[in-house]
């Protein structure tokens, strides 16, 4: 190899070398598609109340880019529904929260508003109308019973709602969510209470907040017209039978 090649060869292959260690980036992506997907499936439902007084308030609100809150649906108390976010999209109304090891819960949950203050009862017609649209989404999405919670179930300490006066147990009639009535009974020796509220899907990292918002929503007095959540007065070993209870629906309910 004569002296003038050399210098090129050795460039030459600099520059062959450094293509194989540093390769030019790609500015498009070459789109192969596959069958092979599936849309978003939701398999949890949170209900909230607006603490609005009217419906037209609660649409400006979870209608506004300012305010960056959404949800699903809105039921008015006249039973009138709105759907302001398609149930294969993610909508914005549970904000901090946990349920059953899941942090993102707005990733795995259709939200719906319900048009009441918090400190007032939920005319029949709404709930009517409430009951009808959970069926529906019910089928569509096969969502197992025991996940139709509330917003203070997924954000203990933070939300009380869709506070005391909401008729959980009348959902629960209808196969949405979970219910025991008295008398329940009774829990196993050495029953765990902090790991069954952690196995009925509440947040292990807050025991006390999980407690209180479990008593929102199976130990409330709704005749008390409070929304403290604080709500029972029962022995504490009533909780510890009716998580024992809950539980046993839970799993013998399993997915249906």
């Amino acid at each position: 190899m004569n002296s003038l090649r050399v210098p090129l060869f050795a460039g030459v292959m600099a520059a062959l070398l450094a293509a194989c260690t540093s390769p030019v980036p790609r500015t498009e992506n070459e789109w192969r598609p596959s069958p092979n997907f599936d849309s978003r499936r939701p398999n949890l439902v949170v209900i909230h109340h607006t603490t609005d007084e009217t419906a037209e308030e609660a649409l400006q609100t979870l209608t506004s880019p300012e305010r960056k809150v959404s949800a699903h649906y809105l039921v008015g108390r006249d039973g009138q529904i709105f759907q302001l976010v398609d149930e294969s999209n993610r909508a914005w109304h549970a904000g901090q929260s946990w349920w059953n090891g899941q942090s993102d819960v707005n990733s795995a949950s259709i939200g719906i508003e319900l048009d009441n203050t918090g400190l007032e009862p939920f005319p029949d017609v709404q709930i009517d109308a409430l009951l009808t649209l959970l069926g529906q989404i019910k089928e569509r999405n096969n969502i197992p019973t025991a996940n139709f919670v509330g917003h203070a179930d997924v954000a203990p300490g933070r939300k009380v709602d869709p506070s005391v006066h909401f008729p959980w147990a009348r959902l629960a009639e209808h196969g949405f969510g979970l219910w025991c009535a008295r008398p329940y009974p009774l829990a196993p020796a050495g029953f765990d209470k902090v790991l069954a509220l952690a196995a009925l899907g509440y947040d292990p990292g807050m025991p006390e907040a999980s407690e209180q918002a479990f008593k929102l929503h199976f130990m409330h007095d709704s005749g008390s017209g409070s929304s403290s959540g604080v709500v029972s007065d029962d022995p504490a070993s009533a909780i510890e039978d009716l998580l024992f209870c809950l539980l046993q629906q839970k799993t013998n309910r399993g997915s249906d």
